[in-house]
């Protein structure tokens, strides 16, 4: 039956044993397809192709000599001996049919991967609105498995209360791509984007919708941010401690009275209030104050800005404060003017000499630091401004205000934190550091290469100054330029320093031997090279002897820091 059912198909047919060997051959006539004979019989049937794939049970593609076969073979029984009959069928068109299916199997499976292992939750529906496919991302972000959303249709998810609002229902309506932000059954922000697909006539297929967890995001953003700020107050702290550890060459301090005036207003630098700066002329107040800028953090923000009170002319006093209007007085500029608090602003204003501030504009200084804005002369409307003020006399500002020159509420105004700067003879320790530091400035100044004796320095140690810092500088620069020798000593003094009966000197010229002053002036030009040059090969180089007497010098004298 099977044989004549062989006989009866248009297509050539290979009989083989259960082993695959090849026992006889049925050729049909006029077909383009020529099997030998030689090539087949008795041979193992997938060893003669060139190429063989066992597609289904009953289904082969093989090759041979670069054509494209399909054999469709089945089993039957001759004789009690299982044979097989294999239907040989040329067919190229249907072979790269085959391919396609086998590439676009591929594909599916590579596109469905990429769709499980996305992040982001993807969601298909078809036109309809009935789900079609998502991914495991979607379980993470609503709590619900993925199985359970296949083949229900949007619509009833909505009644549920497990979407509020449907994004592929939107672009069905709208056809084009549609973003929204919303809370989803979990309570988590989700990004939703749903994309229509378009059949051949333009018409809704399918639509994609992504589904980004945004609460994730916002958490890294609220990280990201403290991050940030947290850098931003490591560096400013950073910057502050630079600062404070950084050698100022305007600060010459040593004497304890100084460290903690300096120490203080390092810790006091970033409040945002007002400080006084009291003390006598010349003490240094404007260098403590450029310090106080330096180490606070409005350094890097705005601009350090110093209005003397007592050298600006009273009527000009307000403009420059509070600067002026196009066409305020006669002689403005056209273009009006900024005042000294819009140029400070998130910086420092520093008036110094406060004290001399007229008393009419105490009133209108008063506003400005309770209101934290300004009204320029002439105008009509008021401006903020972020400005730290700080103020500074040698005055007695309770005692003016005893007397009515001062007004009382401006003056508790500014004494919020007061800051006391002692007189230099109150902080002795400091005077011949700052004297040595005047010498080398005017020494490179002037181009020259001056030294204090010790006797000077005694003198410099005992007298009061009652010029301060300021009268030391101008004593120095004087020494610098009218002393004919370059040891400087107490006859170089200017002769109102150098009275008979000053206890100063009395104390300090007394009678030493020879060897006692040669080792005195010795002693002080190895101290002054110390703190001058770096190493005792330099000192040496100098000095002009060698790097050894130098060391021995040093020891001998018990010179080091």
């Amino acid at each position: 039956m099977i044989k004549e059912q062989n006989q009866s198909i248009p297509f050539h047919t290979l009989i083989t044993n259960r082993a695959g060997v090849v026992r006889s051959i049925r050729q049909v006539e006029n077909s383009t397809t020529l099997i030998s004979e030689e090539e087949y019989l008795n041979k193992i049937i997938w060893e003669v192709f060139d190429y063989w794939e066992e597609y289904t049970e009953s289904i082969i593609f093989s090759i041979k000599d670069h054509k494209h076969f399909i054999l469709l073979y089945s089993e039957y029984k001759v004789k009690a001996e299982i044979q097989r009959a294999y239907i040989v069928i040329e067919d190229q068109q249907l072979f790269q049919l085959k391919q396609k299916v086998k590439e676009l199997d591929k594909a599916t499976l590579e596109l469905d991967a990429i769709i499980e292992n996305s992040y982001d939750g993807i969601y298909i529906t078809d036109k309809d609105g009935i789900t079609l496919k998502t991914n495991s991302a979607i379980e993470r972000i609503t709590g619900i498995p993925k199985h359970y959303y296949i083949g229900k249709d949007i619509r009833d998810l909505m009644k549920r209360g497990i979407l509020q609002e449907s994004v592929s229902i939107r672009v069905l309506e709208e056809k084009k791509t549609v973003t929204v932000v919303q809370k989803n059954f979990n309570g988590k922000e989700t990004l939703l984007t749903g994309s229509p697909i378009f059949d051949h006539n333009g018409n809704i297929d399918k639509i994609v919708t992504n589904i980004r967890d945004l609460s994730e995001l916002n958490e890294l953003n609220q990280e990201l941010k403290k991050a940030q700020q947290l850098n931003q107050q490591y560096k400013e702290e950073l910057d502050k401690l630079k600062a404070s550890t950084q050698k100022d060459a305007s600060v010459i301090i040593k004497s304890k009275k100084m460290l903690e005036v300096y120490d203080m207003v390092c810790r006091i630098a970033n409040f945002d209030t007002t400080i006084l700066i009291l003390g006598e002329t010349g003490v240094g107040k404007d260098v403590l104050v450029r310090h106080i800028h330096q180490v606070s953090n409005r350094y890097n923000k705005g601009q350090f800005i110093k209005v003397n009170c007592g050298a600006i002319p009273k009527d000009l006093m307000e403009s420059e404060l509070f600067g002026y209007e196009a066409g305020a007085f006669s002689g403005a500029n056209r273009n009006g003017k900024q005042g000294m608090f819009e140029l400070a602003h998130n910086g420092i204003l520093f008036l110094d000499e406060v004290g001399d501030l007229p008393f009419d504009l105490q009133v209108k200084l008063l506003r400005v630091i309770q209101e934290k804005e300004i009204m320029r002369v002439g105008g009509t409307t008021s401006k903020k401004i972020n400005v730290q003020l700080i103020a500074a006399t040698n005055k007695d500002l309770k005692e003016m205000v005893l007397d009515g020159k001062f007004r009382e509420d401006l003056y508790y105004r500014l004494n919020v934190l007061p800051v006391t700067i002692p007189p230099l003879r109150e902080r002795r320790d400091d005077i011949l550091p700052l004297a040595h530091y005047f010498l080398e400035q005017y020494n490179q100044k002037y181009s020259f290469d001056k030294v204090l004796d010790r006797t000077l320095q005694d003198y410099f140690y005992e007298y009061d100054w009652p010029g301060n810092v300021r009268e030391l500088s101008n004593v120095m620069e004087r020494l610098i330029l009218t002393a004919p020798n370059s040891l400087l000593s107490i006859c170089d003094l200017p002769d109102e320093y150098r009275k008979e009966d000053s206890h100063i000197e009395h104390t300090i010229q007394k009678e030493i031997t020879l060897k006692e002053a040669v080792e005195e002036t010795e002693r002080n030009i190895l101290q002054l090279a110390y703190t001058k040059y770096r190493t005792t090969y330099e000192i040496a180089k100098h000095l002009k002897t060698s790097q050894a007497t130098v060391v021995r010098k040093l020891q001998k004298y018990n010179i080091s820091e």
